[in-house]
């Protein structure tokens, strides 16, 4: 799995951070989202596809072949 992260769609909602915290957080200047890791192990693979699909701006794109 790799994720990538789009912070010009970003809007700050923080849902990302709230459900994978070791993957995600936010600028504390505007709460873009900032991706902690990119590769994540298989433990948090369940909690990214989650934050993708909930994102509102769909600013999280997760792809599962890499």
């Amino acid at each position: 799995m790799k994720i990538t992260v789009d912070e010009d769609k970003c809007c700050g909602a923080g849902q990302c951070a709230l459900i994978a915290p070791e993957v995600f957080d936010q600028r504390d200047e505007d709460g873009v989202v900032v991706l902690l890791d990119a590769a994540p192990g298989e433990e948090h693979h369940g909690a990214v596809r989650e934050s993708a699909q909930v994102c509102p701006a769909a600013a999280i794109t997760v792809d599962e072949d890499a």
